[in-house]
C-alpha cells in the first residue's frame, strides 16, 4: 500500500472494502489503490456526499452515484453524515458505512426491522423522546416494507407476485401475515379464497409464534405437534390449488429455526453446569423433546405421508432439518454430561476430594455456551468434552465396583434389572463401566431375549383373533377393527424397537448381541407382514363394497339427501353411518403411513366433500325421531303448530323456486339454504320445547311454596305467589289448553276462601246432626252450605232408586214450585238459588226491566228423583233445562233443572240464563 502511505482515509476505505468482499490478492489491492476521481471527491468535496463501492468480474468499481439498474451484486456505500471535508478528524465521526443485499427494498427493510425499529420503539430512552406520530408511520413502515418484499418477484423492476418467492419470508409470522395480506390484496376472487383458506388453517399457531418468545418450553413441545397437524392440513386440502412445494419446504425450514432458536434462548437464560440437576434435566429434556419432534415430523411428512398422498405427492427427496437435529443431538450430550456428573456424585463418598470434584470437573467449558451449535463451536465442544472425560476418569475407576455390587443384587428381578440399567445407562455406556459389568450386561441381553420371545407369543395367540375378546388384539377405543389390529401391532413394534434400542445402547459389544438382533429384527418383519395383510383385506373388503348398493358406502351426488320411512314415519338422511366409518378409516390409516387405492379415496373425497352437511341433517333427523320422547305428554298439543311447520319443511324438500325436483347433495347453494331452513324449524320447536318445559317446572315449584303457606298468617305472601303464578300462565296462555288451565283452580283472597271453608264446615255439622235426628230431608236445604252439592243429590238419587227398587239410570231429576212431588219417594226443599240474565215469579220465567238487578232469588223449591215415564209437575213444551252452576263465574256445573218459561226456549238462551249457588 505503498501508494497512500500517509492517507488514512484512504486506507480505512480500502481495507473495509477488502474485508467486506474478501479480496486477499495482490491484483485486488493494485486496483483499490488507484487514485481514482470518486474517492477524492467524497473525501475533498464537502459537497460530495456518497462514495458506492461495487465488485464486478471486471474488477472494483467505485462510484458517487447509487445505480438502480442492476443490483444483483452486493454493494457496500459509504456516506456522510455532514456536508464537510473528511479529515482524519472527522473520518470516524462523519462516515456511515452500509451494504446493500439481493435488493434496496430489502435492505431498507432489515436494517428498519433489525436495527432501527427495536431502538427507536422498544428502547426506553429512544422512545420516550421519538413522537409517537414518527413512531407510528416507522411502524408503517417496516410493514409497508415487508408486504412489499414479500410480494417482490426476481425481477425487481417488477413489484409482481409470485408464490415461489420467499425472500422477505424469514419468520412463520412472515409466512402467516403474507397469506393474510393475499387475501385482502388477490387480483382475483379465487386467489382471495385460496389465501383465505390458507389463512384460517394457519390461524391455529399463528399467535402462539407471534408470542413465541413469551411461550415456555413445554408449551412448545405442545406447539410442534399442533403445527405438525396444521402444515399437513395445509399440504393435503383439495378445496383450492395446492401449496407450493417449494414454499412449504421454506415454511418447514423457517419453522425449524424459530424452534432452534427458541430452545436456544430458553436454555440460555440458566446456567447448564451450576443449576440444579432438576432443573437443567427438565429443561434440557424440554428442548430436545422440541428438536427431536420436528426432526420426526419433517421426515415423517416429507419421507413417507406425502409422498404417498396421491393427490398431491411430494417430488423432492426427504426434507431433515440437519441443523436443528444437531442441536438436538448437541442438548443430548449436555445433559449426558450433567447426567454421568450426577450419578458420579450419587456413588462417591462425601469428602473433601468430593467438594474439590464439583469445583473442577466443569471447568472445560468455562467460557464455552453449549447451546450455540454451528460448525465453529463444535472443535471446541468436542475438546471440552475430552478433557471434561480425563477428569472423571478416576472416578469412574473407584464406582464401577459400587454400581456392579448394586446390579448384582436384583439381577434375579428382570424388570429392575432393565431399570437399573436405564436409570444408570449414561454410566454403563462408560468404557471402563461397561467392562466392569460384563457379566451383569450378558444377563440383560438375554433377558432382552426373553422378551422379545415374549412378545412374539403374545403375537401369535392374538394375531388372529377379535380385538377386544382374552384371545384378540386389545382394542382402542373409537377405532375399527383394522385400525385397531394395526395400532396394536404398532404398539409391539415400538417395544420391541425399545428394547433394540437399549441393546444397541449398552450390549452392542457382546457375542450374543447379534443373534439377539437378528431374532428382533425378524419379529419386527412379521409385524410389518401382518399389519400389511390387514390393510390389503380392508381394501379389498371396501372395493367389493363399492360395487354393491346395499353396502352403505355408495352415494350418488344426484340422489335425495332425506325422506321419511314409509313404514314407521322416521327421517332417515341418504349418507350411512358406514361412510362415516370409512372416512374416519381413511383418515386414520392415511396417518398411520399407509396408500389408500385411488376408487377408495375418490369415494372418501365425494364423502367427505357432503360430510358437514350430513352431519347436520343427521342432527336434524335425530332431533325429528326423538323430539316426541322430549315433550312433556301434556304440552303436546300446545306445540302441534310449531311440529306440524317443522314436519312440512321435511316433506317438501324441493329445489328451485318452481319446486318440482328435490334437493340433492350435488345442488350445494339449494342444500345449503334448505340445512339452514331445517336447522332453524327445528331450533324454534327446540327453543318452545325448553321454554315450557321451564314453565311446568317453574309452576311445580310455585304451587309446592304456595301449599306450604299459612293462610292465615301469611295472606300477602299467599296474593303474592298467587299472582307470580297468574302471569306466568298468561304468558302462555295462548298455548294452554282449557284442560290444563283448569289444573290450576283456586281463592284469590285467602281470607274469603277461608271464611267459606269455616261456613261450610259449620253447615256440614248442622247437616250431620239434623241426619241424625232424621229430620235432614224435612227442613230447607241450602245446598252452596256443602263441599260438593252434585255428590249429595246423587246420593239422594242412589236412595231414591233403592227406596223404589229400580236403577239409578230409571230416575230423572225433577224442581217443583208448585208443591211437593207426588211421584217422588224422597224430595228436598232446597234455597238459595239465584237467577241470572232474567227473573222468575214462581210461575214462569220473565225478562229483567232496565231498573231490575242481574241477579236475582229464586223462591224456594222442591227437588228430587222422580220415574222417566212419570209426567212430572211441569210440561216439556212449556219448560227450559238450566244449569245450576257452583258460582257465578259458572266454571263447573252441578246439576240442570227444568225451570217454567212459557214455551219460547231460544229466547232464554240468548239472553244467557242461567241458576247458581249463593256465594258462603
Amino acid at each position: 500500500m505503498a501508494g497512500v502511505p500517509g492517507d488514512v482515509r484512504k486506507l480505512f476505505i480500502f481495507a473495509t472494502t477488502r474485508n467486506y468482499f474478501g479480496l486477499v490478492s495482490e491484483s485486488w489491492d493494485h486496483a483499490l489503490l488507484g487514485n481514482g476521481p470518486e474517492i477524492n471527491n467524497f473525501l475533498d468535496d464537502g459537497n460530495q456526499m456518497l462514495l458506492r463501492v461495487q465488485r464486478s468480474d471486471s474488477g472494483i468499481a467505485f462510484s458517487n452515484v447509487i445505480d438502480f439498474a442492476d443490483t444483483k451484486d452486493k454493494v457496500l456505500v459509504f456516506f456522510k453524515l455532514r456536508p464537510e471535508v473528511i479529515t482524519d478528524q472527522n473520518l470516524h465521526n462523519n462516515i456511515l458505512v452500509s451494504s446493500m443485499l439481493e435488493s434496496p427494498i430489502n435492505s431498507l427493510y432489515q436494517a428498519v426491522r433489525q436495527v432501527f425499529a427495536p431502538m427507536l420503539l422498544k428502547d426506553q430512552e429512544w422512545s420516550r423522546n421519538f413522537d409517537p406520530k414518527l413512531q407510528n408511520l416507522l411502524s408503517e413502515l417496516e410493514a409497508g416494507l415487508g408486504i412489499v418484499l414479500r410480494r417482490s418477484d426476481t425481477n425487481l423492476s417488477k413489484l409482481k407476485f409470485k408464490e415461489d418467492d420467499t425472500r422477505g419470508i424469514l419468520t412463520p409470522s412472515d409466512e402467516f401475515q403474507f397469506w393474510i395480506e393475499q387475501a385482502h390484496r388477490g387480483s382475483k376472487q379465487i386467489t382471495k379464497e385460496r389465501a383465505s383458506y390458507f389463512k384460517e388453517l394457519f390461524e391455529t399457531i399463528a399467535r402462539e409464534f407471534y408470542n413465541l418468545d413469551g411461550l415456555s418450553l413445554l408449551e412448545v413441545v405442545d406447539l410442534v405437534e399442533t403445527t405438525r397437524d396444521v402444515v399437513d392440513d395445509v399440504w393435503r386440502q383439495t378445496e383450492h390449488d395446492h401449496y407450493p412445494e417449494s414454499r412449504m419446504l421454506h415454511l418447514l425450514d423457517i419453522i425449524g429455526g424459530s424452534f432452534g432458536r427458541f430452545v436456544q434462548k430458553k436454555l440460555g437464560t440458566l446456567n447448564l453446569w451450576e443449576d440444579p440437576y432438576y432443573l437443567v434435566k427438565e429443561n434440557l429434556k424440554a428442548g430436545i423433546s422440541v428438536c427431536e419432534q420436528w426432526v420426526t415430523a419433517c421426515s415423517h411428512l416429507t419421507g413417507q405421508v406425502w409422498q404417498r398422498y396421491v393427490p398431491h405427492p411430494w417430488k423432492n427427496e426427504k426434507y431433515f432439518p440437519e441443523t436443528l437435529d444437531k442441536l438436538g443431538k448437541r442438548l443430548e450430550e449436555v445433559l449426558a454430561v450433567r447426567t454421568i456428573h450426577e450419578k458420579l456424585l450419587y456413588f462417591s463418598p462425601a469428602s473433601d476430594e468430593k467438594i474439590i470434584c464439583l469445583a473442577r470437573v466443569f471447568e472445560p467449558f468455562s467460557g464455552l455456551n453449549p447451546v450455540q451449535y454451528n460448525p465453529y463451536t463444535e472443535p471446541l465442544w468436542k475438546a471440552a468434552v475430552s478433557q471434561y472425560e480425563k477428569i472423571i476418569a478416576p472416578a469412574e475407576q473407584k464406582i464401577a465396583g459400587k454400581l456392579k455390587n448394586y446390579i448384582s443384587e436384583i439381577q434375579d428381578s428382570p424388570q429392575q434389572l432393565l431399570q437399573a440399567f436405564l436409570k444408570y445407562k449414561e454410566l454403563v455406556k462408560r468404557p471402563t463401566i461397561s467392562k466392569e459389568l460384563m457379566l451383569e450386561r450378558e444377563t440383560l441381553l438375554a433377558r432382552l431375549m426373553d422378551s422379545v420371545k415374549d412378545f412374539r407369543l403374545d403375537f401369535e395367540n392374538r394375531c388372529r383373533g377379535i380385538p377386544g375378546d382374552a384371545s384378540g388384539p386389545l382394542a382402542g377405543k373409537n377405532l375399527s377393527e383394522v385400525v385397531n389390529n394395526i395400532v396394536w401391532v404398532r404398539q409391539l413394534e415400538l417395544k420391541v424397537d425399545d428394547t433394540i434400542k437399549i441393546a444397541e445402547a449398552l450390549l452392542s459389544d457382546l457375542s450374543g448381541f447379534r443373534s439377539f438382533h437378528r431374532s428382533a429384527e425378524d419379529l419386527l418383519d412379521q409385524f410389518k407382514l401382518y399389519e400389511q395383510e390387514q390393510f390389503d383385506d380392508w381394501s379389498r373388503d371396501i372395493q367389493s363394497g363399492l360395487s354393491d348398493s346395499k353396502s352403505g358406502l355408495c352415494i350418488e351426488a344426484n340422489s335425495r339427501i332425506m325422506e321419511l320411512d314409509p313404514n314407521d314415519g322416521s327421517l332417515k338422511v341418504h349418507y350411512s353411518d358406514r361412510l362415516v366409518v370409512l372416512l374416519r378409516e381413511v383418515r386414520q390409516l392415511s396417518a398411520l403411513g399407509f396408500v389408500i387405492p385411488a376408487k377408495i379415496q375418490q369415494v372418501a373425497n365425494i364423502a367427505q366433500k357432503f360430510c358437514k352437511q350430513a352431519i347436520i341433517l343427521k342432527q336434524v333427523a335425530h332431533f325429528y325421531n326423538s323430539i316426541d320422547q322430549q315433550m312433556i305428554q301434556s304440552q303436546r298439543p300446545m306445540m302441534l303448530q310449531s311440529a306440524l311447520a317443522f314436519e312440512q319443511i321435511i316433506k317438501n324438500s324441493k329445489a328451485g323456486s318452481g319446486g318440482k325436483s328435490h334437493i340433492t347433495w350435488d345442488n350445494p347453494k339449494e342444500l345449503e339454504g334448505y340445512i339452514q331452513k331445517l336447522q332453524n324449524a327445528a331450533e324454534r320447536l327446540a327453543t318452545e320445547n325448553r321454554k315450557l318445559r321451564k314453565w311446568h317446572t317453574t309452576f311445580c315449584e310455585k304451587v309446592v311454596v304456595l301449599m306450604n303457606i299459612d293462610l292465615l298468617r301469611q295472606q300477602q305472601r299467599w296474593k303474592d305467589g298467587l299472582q307470580e303464578l297468574r302471569t306466568g300462565l298468561a304468558s302462555v296462555e295462548a298455548q294452554c289448553p282449557l284442560t290444563w288451565q283448569s289444573k290450576w283452580e283456586g281463592p284469590e283472597d285467602p281470607l274469603q276462601y277461608l271464611r267459606g271453608l269455616v261456613a261450610r264446615a259449620l253447615a256440614i255439622q248442622s247437616w250431620v246432626e239434623r241426619a241424625e235426628k232424621q229430620t235432614l230431608l224435612s227442613d230447607t236445604l241450602d245446598l252452596s252450605e256443602l263441599f260438593h252439592p252434585d255428590t249429595f243429590l246423587n246420593a239422594l238419587r242412589q236412595e231414591t232408586a233403592r227406596a223404589m227398587v229400580c236403577s239409578v239410570d230409571s230416575l230423572k231429576f225433577v224442581a217443583s214450585w208448585k208443591g211437593r212431588l207426588q211421584e217422588a219417594k224422597l224430595q228436598i226443599k232446597i234455597s238459595g238459588l239465584l237467577l241470572e240474565g232474567c227473573s222468575f215469579d214462581g210461575n214462569r220465567l220473565c225478562e229483567n226491566q232496565h231498573d231490575s238487578p242481574s241477579v236475582s232469588s229464586v223462591l224456594p223449591c222442591f227437588m228430587g228423583w222422580i220415574p222417566q215415564a212419570a209426567y212430572g209437575p211441569y210440561s216439556p213444551d212449556e219448560c227450559i233445562s238450566l244449569p245450576v252452576y257452583t258460582s257465578a263465574e259458572r266454571d263447573r256445573v252441578v246439576i240442570n233443572v227444568s225451570i217454567p218459561c212459557g214455551g219460547n226456549q231460544d229466547q232464554w238462551i240468548q239472553c244467557g240464563a242461567a241458576l247458581f249457588l249463593k256465594n258462603q
